[in-house]
């Protein structure tokens, strides 16, 4: 006696298939057996896309739907709300104010002045709005003569915009960043394919990094409550490098032989040669001196000194507390600058570093680039003494070593720092003092330290030191 098919119970997974696919409610509580489930069917006899239908996405709910919807609307409300932020001046924030003010008296109370003053303000705002119709498609073109400076230099640029459209573009204002400034040119109108020139000179002050742009184009109403802007993301970095002074006449490598300064120790080979002695075992038999040998009698080899490349190394403190002004920060750093130029065009190593580390000098261009970025470094870096000790791990093999710090620095420090050097390195301090009227020159330890006042002072106080 085989069992009714209405009497059949479901098995687990086809109740959950009839559920993923959206079965009707109502056939599964009276019992009825879905179409595709015959009666002596087992699980492993399913076909396979009832299982597909398991994984298969499901329809969103209206709750789902709905928070979609807000969040959509949400975000273009954000836009709006932005890009309408951006167009409103301040001014323009009080008329809109004003208006709806005005409106709001006018209307609770029926006082006509104010229903005159309200419609005032709001064809006012109406006929503001409708500058900033309008295409402003130029073609721009931003072009500094020089992107690097000195301080106190002008840097002389151009603008040229001009009008590649079909229709003609009405007046608007362009503006140029500089750096915390800005400068802004008036436009005229452009009919298609004309041009408009604008040459600027942005003058410096101080050293740094300036940025020029990028342009945008602004328009406006010419009362000021609405503006526009289109940018065009073209900036140019303009260079502003410290002040220098030429060391003409001056070697600085002349501080130590061009060779270097021998060491105490000899060595099997190198470019010095010391003197001749007898062979031992292990001795390069290239290093024979075969005149000698048969003059002696005995195998003769010649013997070298050890010598150190010159090596030129600039330490410039950059701790706020040793400056007591940013003068004479600005002093120490033109000091750094001039020497370090000196080396390069004489064709030393030039190792420059600060407590924030060393500053790329492959070319004076790019050592001057490095000096115009440098700021104050932190506190728990440390002064001249810790300088003088990253110096000494980084450069063991120095020749010259010129530390600049400023005159917060005592001679203790000075001399704390100088003991740090490596051993047989020439070392020479440059403090710089704007109180100094004229260069003071003082022996502390194996060091020659020398005050300066001015950067003017500078080749004759090496001068000094050299001779």
């Amino acid at each position: 006696m085989t069992t009714e098919p209405a009497t059949q119970t479901p098995s687990r997974r086809a109740r959950r298939g009839a559920g993923a696919s959206g079965a009707d409610g109502t056939a599964a509580a009276s019992g009825a057996t879905p179409a595709t489930a015959d009666a002596g069917e087992t699980d492993a006899e399913r076909p396979a896309e009832d299982a597909s239908s398991l994984v298969a996405p499901r329809a969103a709910t209206s709750a789902e739907r709905r928070r979609e919807r807000i969040e959509s609307a949400t975000r273009a409300a954000t836009r709006a709300t932005r890009t309408i932020a951006e167009i409103i001046r301040p001014l323009g924030w009080v008329f809109l104010a004003g208006a709806v003010l005005l409106w709001w008296l006018a209307l609770a109370f029926g006082w006509k002045e104010l229903l005159v003053a309200a419609a005032v303000l709001t064809a006012v705002l109406a006929v503001s709005v409708f500058f900033l119709f309008g295409r402003t498609s130029y073609d721009i073109e931003l072009d500094l003569t020089r992107t690097r400076v000195v301080v106190g230099e002008r840097a002389v640029g151009g603008l040229a915009l001009v009008n590649r459209t079909s229709r003609t573009i009405l007046p608007s204002e362009v503006v140029l960043p500089v750096g915390h400034g800005r400068g802004v040119f008036q436009v005229p109108r452009l009919v298609p394919g004309a041009e408009h020139e604008e040459v600027f000179a942005i003058p410096t002050t101080a050293r740094g990094v300036l940025e020029v742009g990028p342009v945008s184009v602004r328009r406006g109403d010419p009362i000021g409550l609405f503006e526009r802007t289109h940018d065009r993301r073209q900036a140019v970095d303009l260079y502003v490098h410290p002040r220098t002074t030429a060391l003409d006449g001056l070697s600085l490598g002349h501080l130590r032989d061009l060779e270097g300064l021998p060491a105490q120790h000899l060595a099997r080979d190198d470019v010095s040669f010391h003197a001749l002695r007898e062979y031992q075992p292990g001795d390069d038999l290239r290093h024979v001196h075969w005149k000698s040998t048969a003059r002696a009698g005995k195998v003769m080899v010649r013997q070298y000194e050890e010598t150190r490349r010159s090596h030129f190394v600039v330490g410039l403190s950059t701790l706020r507390h040793e400056y007591r002004s940013d003068e004479e920060f600005e002093l120490a750093i033109s000091v750094a600058g001039s020497v370090g130029l000196r080396a390069l065009r004489d064709s030393r190593i030039l190792d420059a570093r600060t407590q924030e580390g060393p500053l790329r000098s492959p070319t004076p261009r790019r050592f001057l680039d490095e000096l115009s970025q440098l700021g104050h470094s932190r506190p728990r870096q440390g002064g001249i003494v810790a300088l003088a000790g990253a110096l000494a791990v980084h450069a063991p093999q120095a020749a010259v070593v010129v530390l600049v710090t400023g005159s917060g620095s005592d001679a203790g420090d000075l001399r704390l720092a100088c003991s740090r050097l490596p051993e047989g390195v020439r070392a020479l301090a440059v403090v710089a003092d704007d109180r100094a009227d004229a260069p003071a020159l003082k022996r502390i330890a194996e060091a020659d330290v020398i005050t300066l006042g001015a950067l003017d002072q500078l080749p004759r106080a090496v001068r000094k030191v050299l001779s």
